[in-house]
């Protein structure tokens, strides 16, 4: 025990010499990460939507804090939290087939608050329980800005036996494999098509009970909209909305500020940057009653939140703040304010020379995790709440044609996608046809498009889901890459 207390304290000893003298380049943070991008890269857990969107969402975030270390001079840091599903590894294993343990993954949440990539990199692998002493073997600049040039390309390669000890997938061994056999979409529905039919055919009686509950809240809630922001099975959401049954019955005079409003049910209790009612699905009876108790308060900074994103119009020519759940980080209420009110003061001080409804028909989205503006395919602007008010005048005023132009452009593509997705649906007699947030437009086109050259008679009555990578879902659903060859 002695010896074990000893050691800590060398290691740590060693750690703080190494975070003190050393820095990393951003390229070397990625090498020395890829053991954790490995054990929670979302395409490895293709049997597992909810888990592989938690870590979508968090890689996001991570990338982004990573960028924020790297960007000259910035230091307007804030404790980020994230949470992984790390793939597990029986220790003694080594066919990297086998070697998952019985739960195949476990859940992991840290919180960064490090001013520098070093430090980071090694809380998140400790935080996962992954070794850093490659990370200690690295030979790290004293100098980055002077030295980065040389070492930007540098891959780090490990052993062998550094797989083999770790249970991690080698690379260049995936990348050999994934040249020999490519997988087709025919091969893959050949292989698949008997296991998606047993599984939508159990799952239909819960999908009919499903829509009964969701007609039947909808209704007597008055609501818009039930959604899920994740795809957790139709048990799960079963469940889900027969506990918000048994709450209505319970407690009926707290749902009365509900009316025309859309429930969202996921990870956390509170009103969402859209305006939405989230429910929690970890939380209890009580939470979600303190969520309908604080309504009228969430309502008034609605109110404030909409005249805030009013100032920040006028400031800027007239075009229009708008919030995109598909293509941003869900947010709270209180989150979004925050951000609008931090934008608006920088605007307000800034005193941007815009012409009072020049840019009327436009849109702007603002995020919190880029450094410069850019523009969206769909024709609204993507600003950094970090941008630099003259760099921002710039950018809009160069790209204001062309984003009218995208915006047009947006029009006929979503017509042009709904016309395709309704022909296909048809031409394979699929019972249902859709795709996940993260497939653009563009992508659904071109996939609906080839698909319709094909002979597919697998989808008969089928639910087809475009994704970015094949899976047969719990209840039946097949998942293809938009890109399927």
């Amino acid at each position: 025990t002695f010896y074990c207390f000893v050691r800590l304290c060398l290691d740590k000893v060693l750690l703080q010499c190494v975070l003190q003298s050393r820095t990393l380049s951003g390229a070397d943070a990625i090498n020395a990460l890829r053991p954790f991008y490995f054990a929670v890269h979302p395409d490895f857990f293709g049997q597992h939507p909810k888990e592989r969107e938690v870590n979508e969402n968090s890689l996001k975030r991570l990338n982004g804090y990573l960028e924020n270390l790297q960007k000259p001079g910035f230091r307007s840091f804030k404790p980020t939290q994230l949470t992984f599903y790390v793939r597990e590894r029986e220790p003694n294993s080594s066919n990297v087939q086998e070697s998952f343990s019985a739960s195949g993954f476990r859940a992991v949440s840290f919180t960064l608050h490090t001013r520098d990539l070093l430090s980071t990199v090694l809380d998140i692998l400790n935080s996962c329980s992954l070794s850093t002493e490659h990370v200690q073997s690295l030979n790290v600049n004293t100098q980055p800005h002077k030295e980065a040039k040389n070492t930007v390309n540098r891959p780090i390669k490990w052993d062998k036996t550094y797989y083999s000890f770790t249970g991690f997938k080698d690379p260049e061994e995936e990348l050999e494999q994934a040249q020999r056999v490519e997988t087709t979409l025919l091969s893959w529905l050949d292989g698949n098509e008997a296991s998606a039919v047993k599984k939508l055919k159990k799952s239909l009686p819960l999908r009919k009970e499903l829509e009964r509950l969701k007609i039947e809240l909808s209704h007597e809630l008055q609501l818009s909209d039930i959604r899920w922001q994740r795809s957790w099975g139709i048990a799960h959401r079963c469940s889900q909305l027969h506990s918000l049954g048994r709450l209505v019955q319970q407690r009926p005079e707290i749902l009365e500020n509900v009316k025309g409003r859309t429930v969202v049910f996921t990870d956390c209790s509170g009103m969402s940057a859209a305006g939405h009612i989230m429910l929690g699905t970890m939380d209890v009876h009580h939470q979600w009653t303190k969520i309908f108790e604080r309504l009228p308060n969430y309502y008034k900074l609605q109110k404030r939140l909409l005249l805030l994103e009013d100032r920040i119009s006028q400031l800027l020519g007239g075009i229009q703040v708008i919030y995109i759940e598909e293509l941003q980080p869900l947010l709270t209420l209180e989150e979004y304010f925050e951000t609008l009110n931090s934008f608006y003061n920088k605007l307000r001080d800034s005193r941007l020379p815009f012409h009072p409804r020049s840019l009327r028909g436009l849109q702007m989205i603002l995020e919190s995790d880029r450094y410069a503006p850019s523009l969206h395919e769909f024709g609204h602007f993507m600003i950094p709440t970090v941008c630099d008010p003259a760099a921002l005048q710039w950018f809009i005023f160069a790209k204001a044609q062309e984003a009218r132009e995208n915006l047009q452009r947006k029009e006929e593509m979503m017509i042009t996608e709904k016309e395709l997705i309704t022909t296909s649906a048809e031409r394979f007699s699929l019972d249902r046809l859709y795709k996940e947030p993260s497939v653009s437009s563009a992508q659904m086109i071109d996939c609906c498009k080839r698909l319709l050259e094909e002979s597919l008679p697998y989808l008969q009555g089928m639910h087809l889901c475009v994704s970015h990578f094949y899976s047969v879902m719990q209840d039946g659903d097949l998942c293809i890459p938009w890109n399927w060859k």
